[in-house]
């Protein structure tokens, strides 16, 4: 088994997330490795074209705070220090790959809830695009 030194752990703060995180922290301490934990949230602008930008900026920044008090919460739970905590506003998978390639990770641990066939063409899969275009290791826990 490879040796981790800095793993990074992308979860979606839903309940399914402690298995991910679960998982992630013990792999920390396997490797006795710095973990980060990261959540993304996507920009409102991409969800809704741009119009109304000033209420957008307004639901940007209670979208930011809920998703940092929520990943806070999560982190404490399973002892992740705060300056190993990270929220990031973005496309999932882009801010994945920059936040590894900044933080010279070498595991990416995601959920990932098996999506096959045309449910996963429709949907997309953020694990999926994470373990086609990573320059690490990726592990995908798999939810229920």
């Amino acid at each position: 088994m490879a040796k981790y030194r800095k793993i990074l752990v992308a979860i979606d703060l839903s309940e399914e997330a402690k298995q991910v995180l679960a998982t992630a922290v013990d792999l920390r301490e396997v490797h006795n490795a710095e973990l980060l934990v990261v959540h993304i949230v996507e920009p409102v602008s991409t969800a809704y074209g741009g119009v109304y930008m000033m209420e957008l900026d307004k639901s940007q920044d209670e979208l930011n705070t809920a998703a940092k008090e929520r990943l806070t919460t999560y982190a404490n739970e399973f002892n992740v220090e705060a300056n190993q905590q990270i929220v990031a506003v973005g496309h999932p998978d882009a801010e994945i790959h920059r936040l590894a390639e900044e933080h010279n990770i070498d595991l990416i641990v995601i959920g990932s809830h098996g999506r096959r066939g045309l449910q996963r063409f429709i949907l997309g899969s953020t694990a999926n695009s994470v373990m086609q275009s990573a320059t690490c290791d990726v592990l995908a826990v798999r939810v229920k």
